[in-house]
């Protein structure tokens, strides 16, 4: 384990300008009726605003440090923003502080602006190293804690004795890319102020738990893809988030990218306590359909992305390739189900948060798909409206993957492929919006 890094950053900050709630649109309106929710019209509602804070985190990150795919987001309970995000998805492009000679760069550019031997410069990949070429930028530790202020006070992450950490995916056959789109997955930070850390890089079957300064704990799984399926209880198979439950200290993982379920370990020693997949039922890998269906209603789970506990006691999954959130509680009694933007044939559903208030009334859904945050309302699932646009700009949204909330009610959405950032979007409160 790499040792736990500590600083501050003092920096001016600016005022966050672009207003970013949108009213609901026709597709939702269509998703509404599909979720089985009134679809009332010519009716004003109050709903949570948001805007883009651009003073949030505080730039730059210190030693020259440059984010990768942030996957992972959590807000713990001093409303500390913990990420995960993937160095190895850095280029080399990216990474030209760091001595390249560990990602088999080759001779530095010549007078010409190319390589001396690839005419790639920086992104060349073969033959000797030949250290950094550059002042600026160097990969961030996977695992990075900001204040609510967006100052980056610790770190920590990386291989260690006696755990598994994540697997880096293989090299990206995108030139634009480093490596793919697996390793470091979730994070959770929970009530004993222990930090969960998922994994879903090639043959990756662990969840690990850390102490908050980033000593190891515990290692639930084990590495090697010998996952025999949704069934098997002695390993996982791509862990994608993970919440732990004050109440019992069991962990619940969305065991997801491979296997088709939900499941839970206690989460001191890690024993196994139960699994279940979609509806309640014990899951079926052979019977999860290989296309998406926006007509049918799949008797399995697709990929299980998120899991999210609410203060009343019920877990809330999402089924991401179905375009899904299913609601059951924590013995795994299925309790209800609604649809969001369920014509998206990528997936809608990647991750859920809830609004602040002490009801948590609205469930927010982040959807890297049609980069957008939905609002729904947590009792009925009805989507009730949205808010974000693509693209790369601040309070845009590219590949938005993971969302969380603070005490305050502010929105932190973590991105991946090329936006490699996590934003806020600050809670403006409430007002009616037509229908």
């Amino acid at each position: 384990m790499k040792a736990m890094q500590a600083f501050a950053i003092g920096l001016c900050i600016g005022v966050g300008t672009i207003a970013a709630f949108e009213g609901v649109r026709s597709s939702a309106q269509q998703n509404t009726a599909a979720a089985g929710g009134p679809a009332a019209k010519g009716m004003s509602r109050a709903l949570p605003q948001f805007q883009y804070d651009k003073s949030w985190p505080r730039e730059p990150l210190p030693a020259q440090w440059k984010l990768g795919q942030v996957v992972g987001v959590h807000v713990d309970a001093r409303d500390n923003v913990w990420i995960v995000q993937r160095p190895a998805t850095l280029k080399n492009s990216e990474r030209e502080a760091t001595d390249l000679t560990r990602y088999g760069a080759v001779a530095p550019p010549t007078a010409g602006g190319g390589s001396a031997t690839s005419g790639q410069g920086g992104n060349n990949t073969g033959g000797a190293g030949v250290g950094p070429l550059a002042e600026c930028c160097k990969p961030a530790p996977p695992v990075i804690v900001f204040d609510s202020q967006g100052n980056a006070f610790a770190s920590w992450g990386g291989p260690g004795q006696g755990f598994d950490w994540p697997t880096p995916g293989p090299k990206s056959p995108d030139p634009a890319m480093g490596t793919g789109p697996y390793g470091e997955h979730a994070i959770f930070s929970d009530y004993n102020d222990n930090v969960w850390v998922g994994a879903d890089g090639p043959g990756d079957g662990q969840i690990l738990k850390f102490t908050r300064w980033g000593k190891f704990q515990l290692q639930i799984g084990k590495k090697g893809g010998l996952s025999q399926g949704s069934n098997d209880t002695s390993t996982l198979n791509g862990a994608q988030q993970i919440a732990v439950d004050p109440a019992t200290n069991e962990v619940f993982v969305a065991d997801g990218l491979k296997n088709h379920r939900v499941i839970v370990f206690d989460g001191t020693t890690g024993a196994y306590k139960r699994h279940w997949g979609a509806y309640g039922r014990q899951p079926d890998d052979a019977a999860v359909p290989t296309k998406y269906d926006p007509g049918a209603r799949s008797t399995q789970f697709g990929e299980v992305h998120g899991i999210a506990l609410s203060r009343d006691g019920l877990l809330y999954v999402s089924d991401r390739t179905n375009d899904r959130v299913q609601v059951f509680k924590k013995d795994g009694t299925f309790v209800k189900e609604g649809l969001v933007a369920p014509n998206t044939l990528g997936g809608s559903v990647y991750e859920v948060a809830f609004s602040a208030d002490a009801a948590q009334q609205y469930l927010y859904v982040v959807d890297g798909m049609n980069e957008k945050i939905w609002i729904l309302s947590r009792d009925s699932l009805e989507t009730l409206g949205s808010f974000g646009t693509g693209g790369n700009n601040g309070g845009q949204l590219r590949a938005a993957h993971s969302i969380a909330t603070d005490s305050k009610g502010n929105i932190y959405v973590g991105e991946t492929w090329e936006s490699k950032r996590v934003q806020r979007f600050l809670y403006t409160g409430m007002r009616a919006a037509a229908r």
